[in-house]
């Protein structure tokens, strides 16, 4: 599954949604900050399949330390079997869109998880 097919989009929760986005998919693990459940669009809240709290901090955002938590979140997703296959179930059945909160639209955890879904 390509991040680029149609059946996986990633895109801001702030963004408004679309009926080309499928099923909307939180990847994050806390809610973002400022955004009512009724305006995100959410259907599908994975909170499991977001990063660690420990790996989440350490990241920080920080660009220097984008390919190292490429990596590490890359070793998290491989022993987090349950999310990772919940949410290719839901990807066999339509368009997902993987929703983030973060500023940072190329170096975030939805980006990594394309990639991820993309390698399997």
């Amino acid at each position: 599954m390509s991040r680029h097919s149609c059946r996986l989009g990633v895109k801001r929760v702030y963004e408004l949604p679309e009926g080309s986005d499928g099923t909307r998919v939180l990847v994050d693990r806390i809610w973002p900050r400022g955004l009512t459940k009724e305006h995100a669009s959410v259907d599908v809240w994975l909170k499991d399949i977001a990063p660690s709290g420990g790996l989440r901090t350490w990241f920080g955002h920080d660009r220097n330390r984008w390919r190292e938590f490429h990596k590490r979140y890359f070793e998290e997703l491989r022993a987090n079997r349950a999310a990772v296959e919940h949410l290719t179930n839901l990807a066999l059945t339509g368009k997902v869109t993987l929703l983030f909160g973060a500023h940072d639209t190329k170096r975030n955890n939805a980006v990594v998880l394309a990639d991820y879904l993309a390698a399997r």
